[in-house]
């Protein structure tokens, strides 16, 4: 087997989309429709994997692995539910999760 080397410094990481993971997102448009009962979409989001509630325990995994790096998304209908109100609950939410990454 050949052995690869990589450069120093060399990001190792992970990547994730919020509607594909947080759940409950009842302010997408997107998540809603995917939970009619004649929905034209074949697999609905659902709950994920709760990585909303579970981020903690999810980027502590992401640095047991050896990982240096990880791209998530921030929902925008989380942080403006509706046009021009912005929830600053939300916001926190991910100021906590940039803080859990370092």
């Amino acid at each position: 087997m050949s052995e690869y080397i990589f450069p120093e410094g060399f990001l190792w990481g992970a990547a994730t989309a919020g509607h594909q993971v947080e759940g409950n997102n009842l302010n997408s448009e997107s998540w809603v429709l995917e939970h009619l009962p004649e929905t034209i979409y074949a697999e609905p989001s659902g709950d994920a994997c709760d990585h909303y509630h579970r981020y903690p325990q999810d980027i502590a995994l992401l640095a047991e692995l050896g990982f240096n790096a990880y791209r998530f998304s921030i929902e925008w209908a989380r942080i403006e539910p509706e046009e021009g109100e912005f929830s600053y609950a939300e916001l926190e939410h991910y100021r906590c999760m940039l803080a859990a990454c370092h």
